[in-house]
Order: C-alpha cells, then structure tokens, then sequence
C-alpha cells in the first residue's frame, strides 16, 4: 500500500481546524453514549420490542399500557344461522367486564429483561395463560344472553334420527338427524369466560363443540337393525285363495298390528285373530244353509248338518304370527278341522250322496252324473229316531262292522257314518226298502240300503264325501 502523508500547514488557522475535526468523533460517541444510556432508562419501564405477553404484542408498553390496553380488546363470537351459514358477532371489553386483578406478573416480566441489551434484537415470547385477567361473570352471561343463536326464531333444535311411518311401497326408513344451531349455554359462558382470562381473540363456536347435538344419529346400529326388523315383517305377502276370490295379506295391513314401544317391536296378536276370524266369516260354510237342487227338479234350502269349510282359526293365528315374523310371501291354505269339496257355491260339488227322507229314496252322484239310485229305510219316526236333515260329510268307511247300541248289537258289510254313529249301512235282514216303513219299523237313526247298493256306493264314496238328507 503506498504511503500516505497529509501536510497540513502549521498555521493558526489550520489549527483551529484540526482542533474542530477531531472532537467530531467524540461528539458521535457521546450522542451514541447517551441515547444507549436513554435506551436503559426506557426500558427499565417498557418492554423490548418483540415481546409476546400470553399472545399479545407489548413492545414498548409500560405495565399500566397493557391494563389501559384491555379496553380495546374484543372477542369475535362464531356462529351459524338455521341454514347451516356462518356469521360472527363481537363481544367487546366492557362487555364482558374485563379487568386486570394484579400487575405484578407483568412486573416480574418486566424486571427480568436486561435493560442494558436493549440494542439487540429480542423475540422474547411468554407462552401459557395469564392469571391476572378476570372478568365479570354476570356480564358475560349477559353478553352471551344478546347472541343472535340465544334469540328465539334464531335456532333449531336438535332432532334425533327416527324411523318414518309405514309407507306403501317403500316400508319404513331411517328419517336422519337434524343438528340444528341451538347453543349449550352453560358452556358457552364457560368458553367465553375461558378465551376472555387467555385474552382469545375468537371463537368459534361449531369447532368448539357448543352446539348440542342430536343423541341418535342415522347410522345407529340399534335403529337400523330395529327398521330392518320391520321391513321384513311388512315384506310378508300371503295369498289366501278361496276359489275365486283371493284374499291378500301385507305390510299395508301388517304395519297397522306393530307397534314399537322403547326399541322393541310388538304384533298385536287381536288384530290376527281379527283379521283370521274375517276369513272364517266370509268363507266357513259349516253349519250354513244351502240351495240344493235335487233330483226331482226341485230347488230347497237346506239346514243343518255339519258339512262344509270349518278353519282351525286357533292354529292358523299361530302360523300366521310365525309367518309374519319370517317375512314369508307366497300362497297359503289356511288350517282347517275339515274341509268342503271345493270353495264357491255349491262346497259340496258333484260327487254325493243325495237322501230324500220324504221319498226314501237314495241317490248316488259321481262327477255330476247319476250312478245309482235306490229305496232306502231311514229312522224310526214313531220311536223318535227320524234321521237328521242336513249336509253331512262321510266321517269314514269300513268293512265288516258291527253297529252297537243299547239293547243291539248288528254286525254290517258296509259301514259309512256321517253324522256321529248315523250312516249308510246293508241291511240284509230286510226284504224290502222305501215307502212307508219307516214310520214304524225305520232304524234308530241310520239309512239302511239294500246290500248291493250299499256296497256299489261304498265303492265311491271316499271320507268327506257329501251326504245330502232333506224332506
């Protein structure tokens, strides 16, 4: 480096000069000196800057800043309207009734800086929740009192999932839940106390759980499997056929006998014996009269006797309760304690047994054609033993029985009982049949038959085939 060299005159003046150049720099170090010791002095009173106090920036306060500092402060409040939208309301300081109970953790703060590195650069962050803040509890009721989500028409309440009503074609479904906006006011006042005393500045109240909630939501299980249950019993569809009439059994009827009653499902068993004793009304034909053409042209009403539908309307409750319960769909036949040769007008069909007790006169019908037809003896009229009118069923045959009763005992080829121990039997003990004998010499109930008309009709006549007895 090459040398340098100032030559400065020696004068007076130039002096002066010099003098005047050098104390430049030490009037810099003093200004310097004094705004560093200016610097110790403020902040013996004021924080550093970049100071975080519990989330608030206190560069450059004094203690009493920060309390006359809390009249600014403000909460924003969350909320949403009964559309599900958002919108926020702010809470201010007086409000709430905001307060600072002690300074003196702030002036431990303070103290505890190193005043005399006050140049440096500080990030210096106090982390937690102030203890030194409080508020005013009836206000912040208060306050909380004035949100809009408080204010009736503002909020709905929640709604538990349920299960709809029967509906035609669909069943029953899980109806969802509705959340609704309607605020758990205990814990809002304690949320906002909370955020208030750590100096929050917001609120949200959705994410901060402090909307009541709905307890049975769509996917709970209990309730799905509760609407399962009930579809599969409103799936069954049973068809009853009677002829030609069809009687129809589903869940448009069945939902109408459920009913639920604290998550369990009950069928009203009265409603099925309702529904079963309907069937019976409308088709049992036991014990009903009938219009009965007989051979000779002339069309009767008949009355009496035992033939005909007869349902067993206890056991068929119980198997239709079991259907239901199985979801089943198909046809069915119902129980019965015995049956007719067919359903409609005429049950009895046209293989039978017709009786004329007038005309004692017996006539043998098979698939509607006359196959035999023969003079009879019926019960004796004169000791009281006049054979029942009636439409009867054949109970059963047998061969080689023998009738007893009180003072006889007669033994028969041919024995067709159809109405207790009344029926068509031979009478080989007899010589002749029809006209009047009857009427004083007529048996004790039964219709006598000559042998061999007695067994051409045991050879057709099966159990449950008709026998027609009328005057």
């Amino acid at each position: 480096m090459p040398d340098i060299s100032l030559d400065i005159p020696a004068s007076g003046t130039n002096r002066k000069f010099l003098k005047k150049f050098l104390l430049i720099p030490a009037f810099l170090c003093l200004a310097v000196l004094v705004a560093y010791l200016a610097g110790v002095v403020y902040y013996q009173s004021h924080f550093f800057e970049g100071t975080n106090v519990y989330g608030t920036d206190v560069s450059k306060m004094k203690v009493e800043d920060f309390e006359k500092g809390l009249a600014d402060y403000s909460l924003t409040i969350v909320q949403k309207d009964v559309n599900g939208n958002a919108f926020e309301e702010t809470l201010s300081s007086s409000d709430l009734g905001i307060s600072v109970s002690s300074t003196d953790e702030l002036t431990k703060i303070l103290k505890e800086q190193n005043a005399w590195k006050w140049p440096l650069k500080h990030n210096a962050v106090y982390a937690g929740r102030p203890t030194f803040i409080t508020c005013d509890s009836e206000k912040v009721e208060e306050a909380v009192n004035s949100l809009r989500n408080m204010q009736k028409g503002e909020f709905i309440n929640p709604k538990n999932a349920y299960l709809s009503d029967y509906k035609k074609g669909k069943g029953y479904e899980v109806v969802s839940e509705v959340n609704g906006n309607r605020l758990k006011k205990k814990a809002l006042i304690e949320a906002v106390e909370d955020m208030v005393t750590s100096l929050g500045s917001s609120l949200d109240c959705d994410e901060a759980g402090l909307y009541k909630k709905p307890r049975v939501l769509s996917d709970n299980k209990r309730l799905n499997r509760l609407a399962d249950r009930l579809n599969k019993y409103t799936s069954t569809n049973i068809k009853y056929e009677f002829g030609d009439n069809t009687e129809v059994l589903d869940g448009d009827i069945i939902n109408k006998w459920i009913s639920v009653k604290k998550g369990k499902i009950s069928i009203d068993k009265t409603k099925i014996s309702d529904f079963v004793a309907s069937l019976r009304k409308k088709y049992d034909t036991i014990f009903r009269s009938r219009e009965f053409k007989t051979s000779y042209g002339k069309t009767i009403t008949i009355t009496g006797g035992d033939y005909g539908w007869w349902m067993n309307t206890g056991e068929e409750e119980k198997e239709l309760f079991k259907l239901i319960r199985k979801g089943e769909q198909g046809s069915r036949t119902p129980c019965y304690y015995q049956t007719a040769d067919r359903y409609g007008t005429p049950d009895y069909g046209d293989t039978y047994v017709e009786v004329n007790l007038t005309e004692q006169h017996v006539f043998l019908y098979k698939d509607g054609e006359l196959v035999l037809e023969t003079d009879c003896v019926s019960g004796n009229s004169a000791r009281g033993f006049d054979t029942p009118a009636g439409v009867y069923g054949i109970t059963y045959k047998q061969r080689d029985a023998t009738l007893n009763g009180e003072n006889y005992s007669t033994p028969v080829s041919y024995w067709m009982p159809f109405n207790m121990n009344i029926g068509l039997h031979d009478a080989n003990w007899r010589s002749s049949f029809g006209g009047q004998i009857y009427r004083t010499s007529g048996s004790h109930g039964c219709v006598n038959l000559p042998p061999d008309a007695a067994r051409r009709i045991y050879d057709v006549v099966q159990a449950g085939t008709p026998v027609i007895c009328y005057h």
